[in-house]
């Protein structure tokens, strides 16, 4: 293999290279981005290139035609590096897994820290910070507190507000090792949230353990969202599911294959996908419960594994 990138990555390049036994070349050959896409299709001695559409700008794709594969063809490509990255092989799912084992703990550890009144902004430093003390690289994507009638909005950013006693908070967050994330929400009702509250929490954790339940081989991934969709329908709060049931993880935080009413994914051993089933009220709050799942030959196995008991201790 000859691995082409410019001077700033040599020495990080050949020592990652090397720790992986990959037997490789580095050349140097261009000062830019552009210039080593250019370089490698020589080394390679080809005359067709394919882009990813999806990725690459209109504007960069005239560039790279008109100035740097004026000879040659430039197709557009769809779906290649996806379907590549669909099934995750043993080394990849450990990583997802340790991934999830940092997020874990991380949140066991703080978790009482709920109850001490935090605003949502220093919970989530406090939970990022633990996450990197664990040994995480960075986090997954920016982690969401969202409390009381906040937990309404499915993103929203942690904010000044203090958690008090009678709120519900939704904590959505994750772990990246070597390049690889996790994903998992828990939603915490701090003190007596009320009937209401509690009946939202009891259908949601219904809900996902019935999309937890349908995944395995073989079953369509708009099934497994039907199936979180049923309990929340048949309790009444149908409208209140704003967003599909889930999602692949992997090298990028959202990828193939969805979880959603539209997918036409089917599910197959080595996928690892999140169920993460949620109820939106904005007099009320939210409740969101997900857990990033690796699916298996004989069903599936939940990668992350904190207590969704959501009753603050």
């Amino acid at each position: 293999m000859v691995f082409v990138s410019d001077g700033r990555y040599r020495d990080q390049a050949a020592a990652e290279i090397k720790a992986t036994g990959i037997e490789c070349r580095i050349e140097i050959v261009a000062a830019d981005p552009d210039g080593c896409i250019a370089e490698a299709a020589k080394l390679a001695g080809v005359t067709s290139v394919g882009l990813e559409a999806q990725t690459v700008t209109w504007a960069a794709q005239r560039r790279w035609q008109s100035e740097l594969f004026t000879t040659g063809e430039i197709a557009a490509t769809n779906g290649i590096v996806e379907e590549l990255r669909l099934i995750k092989d043993a080394g990849e799912a450990a990583r997802i897994r340790a991934a999830c084992a940092i997020a874990d703990e991380a949140l066991l550890q703080i978790r009482p820290r709920l109850g001490d009144g935090p605003t949502e902004i220093e919970f989530g430093l406090e939970l990022d910070s633990r996450m990197r003390e664990l040994g995480a690289a960075d986090l997954s994507f920016e982690t969401i507190v969202a409390s009381g009638p906040n937990g309404a909005k499915p993103h929203h950013r942690p904010s000044s507000r203090r958690i008090v006693e009678g709120d519900l908070v939704v904590i959505d967050f994750g772990a990246l090792i070597d390049g690889y994330h996790s994903d998992m929400t828990r939603t915490v009702a701090v003190g007596d949230v009320g009937d209401e509250r509690r009946n939202m929490l009891d259908v949601v954790l219904a809900s996902q353990q019935a999309g937890v339940d349908a995944i395995r081989p073989g079953v369509a991934a708009a099934e497994v969202d039907a199936a979180c969709r049923k309990v929340i329908v048949e309790a009444g709060l149908g409208e209140a599911f704003l967003h599909s049931t889930g999602h692949g993880v992997g090298l990028d935080i959202h990828e193939e294959p969805r979880v959603s009413t539209r997918s036409t994914a089917t599910l197959r051993p080595g996928h690892v996908v999140t169920v993460e089933p949620g109820v939106y009220l904005p007099e009320l709050g939210g409740v969101r419960i997900e857990d990033t799942l690796l699916v298996t030959e004989g069903g599936c196995d939940r990668l992350t594994l904190a207590p969704k008991n959501p009753a603050l201790v």
